[in-house]
């Protein structure tokens, strides 16, 4: 049968990163260098029917994105890769169960700033899979003046809403940074974002 003859892919982990749900693997040991691998998944809801993934099947790279193949975000999901080469193939090995509502990891957003005359406007994108974009996304805001550790919260942001900060008694320079955030049983939340930091104004 040909089965059997390759060594199995190592360390298989179902893993979410960046707002993505992503099946990693590594070689097994002493695979060929021409080795290519498929995979497939398993929803809860219809166990024992293991579904192709078009993109992920002879693929070379270690990796296969499952985030909008998904069928159900509130339903968890498991996956399997095997190694192929020539006509040999290894056995399957699967992944844990994980269901992308509860177990997304989120990443910071990115700041847009833009410095009006007595105003700051600020918005947020994220770096979304396209198939994710109408879950109710948030981000928290923080304001401070450079330096200091006092910091003005904005929480619970939309997504898609801009702040406007009023900067008339602000002088000096001040700085922003936000994190994703995301109501599953609780509030999750990404790290901040890298500050941006900007000038109020300057006296003259």
């Amino acid at each position: 049968s040909g089965h059997d003859q390759l060594p199995a892919p190592q360390n298989v982990t179902l893993l979410s990163k960046d707002f993505d749900m992503i099946l990693t693997w590594t070689p097994g040991e002493g695979s060929p260098p021409n080795v290519t691998y498929t995979v497939r998944y398993e929803s809860q809801e219809r166990m024992n029917k293991w579904i192709k993934i078009p993109q992920c099947k002879n693929i070379h790279k270690t990796s296969c994105n499952l985030t909008c193949v998904l069928p159900n975000f509130f339903v968890k999901v498991r996956a399997r890769v095997k190694a192929v080469s020539g006509q040999f193939q290894s056995p399957w090995v699967e992944s844990q169960f994980k269901e992308y509502h509860l177990d997304v990891e989120l990443a910071p957003p990115v700041l847009n700033v833009n410095v009006k005359e007595n105003s700051l406007h600020v918005s947020a994108s994220f770096p979304l899979p396209s198939c994710v974009e109408s879950f109710s996304w948030m981000y928290d805001l923080h304001l401070w003046e450079a330096g200091s550790e006092d910091k003005k919260e904005y929480k619970g942001i939309f997504r898609k809403k801009t702040v406007t900060i009023n900067t008339t008694a602000l002088r000096g320079n001040y700085c922003l940074s936000a994190r994703s955030s995301f109501q599953s049983i609780d509030f999750k939340h990404s790290e901040f974002s890298q500050p941006v930091c900007v000038l109020l104004n300057p006296k003259g």
